[in-house]
């Protein structure tokens, strides 16, 4: 019987910990080694335990991910998980398999995985469950945590410059994001830009004419260059 892939998990948020625990959960080949808070208790553990994978967070208290990286004479495969983008470049010139962008999605997550198997030559991957069963939420950052949100819940979408606010059935979610970003978190789950400001979940239109949608009693516009394409979608509904 062929060993299943060790993974370590490094990252000082234990939301972004139980998130990549999830999504390994459905894999069949691999398994979660460890999970470690800093690059100090990383390191510790990979001179008792090699592993063949390492999921490393950048900005962490005592020692960053990418300085850590680089005090391993013989690193595993590296994945790198972080919310910022600038280390982008000075990761890849670590050699690492994929660059990874919080908050992770399970097709994102699955994509790396797939690249870390054929980087290697291995079988591709055997899943446990379908990956659809991790798509009735997402995880947005607000401030310094992660907060779960049942996509079910969520109204619409609204966008002010680099913030948004998401509107659910129960409460108003604030957080610094660009609405292009929670858009891509957004793709497949039945939600609709209609506006470069507004975007909805299908499921909770309550009425539409060419120029506007509405959700309850919110009337929301429809954008010029979006008018066509939102009119044939509502038109014809999958």
């Amino acid at each position: 019987m062929t060993s299943k892939i060790q993974c370590l998990l490094v990252d000082d948020e234990p939301l972004a910990i139980e998130l990549l625990k999830n999504h390994m959960a459905l894999l069949d080949s691999f398994e979660v080694a460890g999970a470690c808070g800093n690059a100090i208790k990383a390191l510790e553990f990979l001179r008792t335990k090699p592993v063949d994978l390492l999921f490393l967070d950048i900005k962490m208290p005592q020692l960053t991910g990418i300085d850590f990286l680089k005090t391993l004479k013989n690193p595993p495969a590296v994945i790198i998980t972080t919310a910022y983008r600038e280390y982008a470049v000075e990761g890849y010139d670590l050699d690492i398999v994929d660059y990874l962008l919080k908050p992770i999605t399970f097709d994102r997550f699955f994509k790396a995985i797939d690249r870390y198997l054929r980087l290697k030559s291995l079988p591709l991957l055997s899943l446990q469950a379908p990956p659809l069963a991790m798509e009735d939420f997402i995880y947005i950052k607000t401030g310094n945590k992660f907060r779960k949100i049942l996509t079910n819940d969520v109204l619409y979408v609204e966008s002010f410059k680099d913030y948004i606010i998401i509107h659910c059935t129960a409460q108003q979610i604030n957080a610094k994001y660009k609405i292009s970003d929670i858009e891509i978190e957004l793709q497949g789950k039945g939600f609709l830009r209609i506006h470069r400001s507004f975007i909805v979940n299908l499921q909770k239109i309550t009425a539409f004419t060419p120029h506007d949608v509405e959700i309850g009693a919110k009337e929301i516009p429809i954008g010029t260059n979006y008018k066509a394409y939102v009119f044939k979608v509502l038109k014809n509904p999958v």
